[in-house]
């Protein structure tokens, strides 16, 4: 069993709020024979204009320790090897890095993050961990 996060539950929330259907908590995933991934959670909404689904996935990360540096490369990892899974077996779904509102602005600011999630194309969902709110999305 995959350790939750802990601010697992605000982001769903955060996500309901946004009429978004959690429809995996989490998202597990196969890669090949041997490998299994577990994003934290994967959602749906539906595209009205469309009549589609959109699809995504979250990995949410807090940034609580003493080095947001550090935090960071473990997250970028994650985030890279997860979406090479999910472009193997759920293209059509869109991989997010969730964090935390004072980790974007005090972190995700300076020039190395900055030219990181640029370079690597990350994908952020920046959330409010006391309101349980989306505050802005990142393509």
């Amino acid at each position: 069993m995959s350790a939750k996060d802990r601010y697992h539950d605000a982001v769903k929330t955060a996500l309901l709020k946004e009429a978004w259907n959690i429809t995996a908590d989490p998202l597990r995933l196969k890669f090949e024979d041997e490998d299994e991934v577990r994003i934290d959670l994967g959602a749906e909404r539906l595209l009205a204009a469309e009549r589609d689904n959109e699809k995504i996935a979250v990995e949410i990360k807090s940034f609580l320790s003493e080095s947001a540096l550090f935090d960071y490369h473990a997250a970028l990892g994650q985030f890279l090897n997860y979406r090479l899974v999910l472009q193997s077996v759920e293209p059509d779904r869109k991989l997010y890095l969730a964090v935390p509102l004072i980790a974007y602005e005090m972190f995700f600011q300076r020039p190395l993050a900055k030219a990181s999630v640029q370079t690597y194309g990350v994908k952020l969902l920046i959330y409010n961990p006391i309101e349980e709110e989306i505050v802005l999305w990142k393509d």
